[in-house]
């Protein structure tokens, strides 16, 4: 049975790989886990020797297809339990994302398997990630990022890339969260700042294209 420490590695380089579909380097590994590159390299030669990862010296390790079977059964896990904690025990938007973090390493399938049931069998967690079924199919719909939309259109949100405490509880607090309609007021490129309404508010409010990037639009 794999370690909490294994199945976060291997979490991490599933996403990492997901979003560059190149191997993922010492650094990169290092950086997003908050360790050092020694660290990363020492547990990289680890994944590859219980044939979870194809690593290379020097170029990075990239998830074989066993490793990733694992990365969409965490996934999986992870925002069931996001799903259930918001849904049915009333947690804030922005505390499911620590929680789920250390309750997926410790529950069972069957465990997971009654969550799914209990909800309806959801296809998305309330950050609008796609959830993996349990033969690890994920339907990821097409996005763009928020900072793409020009002024004067309407866009639905689908998905909330960072799940920092804070800034969910400021997107909460103006009407930003999946599923809601919002109309941009105002793209300037030049200030990299972006002015929104949210179908919710009646004020305007303004976000930096630094946060602007972490939201993903329907496209």
């Amino acid at each position: 049975m794999a370690t909490s420490t294994v199945e976060q590695y291997i979490k991490v380089l599933y996403q990492l790989e997901s979003r560059t579909g190149q191997r993922v380097s010492t650094q990169q590994l290092a950086d997003a886990l908050g360790v050092t590159p020694g660290t990363a390299t020492v547990m990289l030669k680890h994944l590859s020797e219980i044939h979870l990862v194809d690593y290379q010296s020097r170029k990075g390790g990239r998830l074989s297809q066993e490793g990733k079977d694992m990365a969409l059964r965490l996934l999986r896990y992870h925002r069931l339990i996001e799903t259930f904690l918001f849904k049915t025990l009333g947690y804030d938007w922005s505390e499911i994302h620590e929680e789920a973090e250390v309750l997926e390493h410790a529950v069972s399938e069957r465990f997971i398997q009654r969550i799914d049931q209990l909800l309806g069998h959801p296809r998305i967690d309330p950050h609008g990630d796609p959830i993996p079924s349990e033969s690890g199919e994920m339907i990821t719909p097409n996005t763009v990022l928020l900072s793409d939309i020009p002024s004067g259109t309407e866009c639905r949100i689908a998905r909330i890339r960072n799940t920092e405490p804070d800034f969910l509880r400021l997107l909460f607090s103006q009407g930003v969260t999946p599923g809601s309609v919002l109309q941009v007021v105002q793209n300037i490129p030049a200030a990299e700042s972006i002015t929104l309404r949210s179908s919710e508010m009646s004020r305007d409010f303004a976000l930096s294209y630094q946060l602007a990037k972490q939201i993903l639009v329907e496209g």
